[in-house]
């Protein structure tokens, strides 16, 4: 099982990953194609195109780290941003456990709730987060 504080910074690349890539690979794309730094100490989740497979990247103080579940039957359903937006989307580790789980992101109902802002970023939702 993995445990995800909620406080981590969690980024979604938005464009499927060729999953031949492994460490260095998507580090690399974390550079190149979200703009950040891998070894930031945030989550990186990464999808194959059949989204039946997902990576996820992090730095866990002394090397990077990588998770890699397969589906036997089913796909994972991810985030989209809207029409020309980010390639990257910022989620929750409730968002992420739900993906993990089966749940689509577009289909839950969210009840209001306070959210502390934060920088702008773009978010699941394709809107962006904070001020």
């Amino acid at each position: 099982m993995l445990t995800i504080s909620g406080s981590l910074r969690i980024l979604v690349a938005t464009e499927p990953v060729d999953f031949r890539k492994s460490h260095d690979g998507l580090a690399a794309l974390v550079r190149q194609v979200l703009g950040e730094d891998p070894l930031s100490g945030s989550l990186f989740v990464f999808a194959n195109k059949r989204a039946d497979r997902l990576k996820l990247l992090y730095w866990d103080g002394d090397g990077l780290a990588l998770w890699h579940k397969r589906l036997e039957a089913g796909t994972f359903r991810m985030p989209r941003p809207a029409e020309g937006e980010a390639s990257r989307l910022r989620i929750s580790a409730v968002d992420l456990a739900m993906i993990l789980s089966g749940i689509d992101l577009a289909d839950v109902r969210r009840r209001k709730r306070y959210r502390r802002p934060v920088p702008a970023e773009t978010t699941a939702d394709g809107g962006t987060q904070g001020g």
